[in-house]
């Protein structure tokens, strides 16, 4: 039986790339734990399209 915690997997999407206009998406995976950060995780992250660094937020 697998335990329940309170690390769950989300979802990080780029903030710019849809105001850019070029076609795709910036999308990353990673983990969090609910208890230490119960709002939306906000990351700068590399975004292979723009070929820059951009603010990824978490979606649901």
């Amino acid at each position: 039986m697998a335990k329940k915690g309170n690390r769950v997997q989300v979802i990080l999407e780029c903030t710019e790339h849809k105001d850019s206009g070029m076609a795709g998406t910036s999308r990353y995976i990673t983990t969090k734990n609910r208890k230490n950060t119960p709002d939306r995780m906000e990351l700068r992250k590399y975004n292979p399209v723009l070929r820059r660094y951009t603010i990824h937020r978490e979606i649901k």
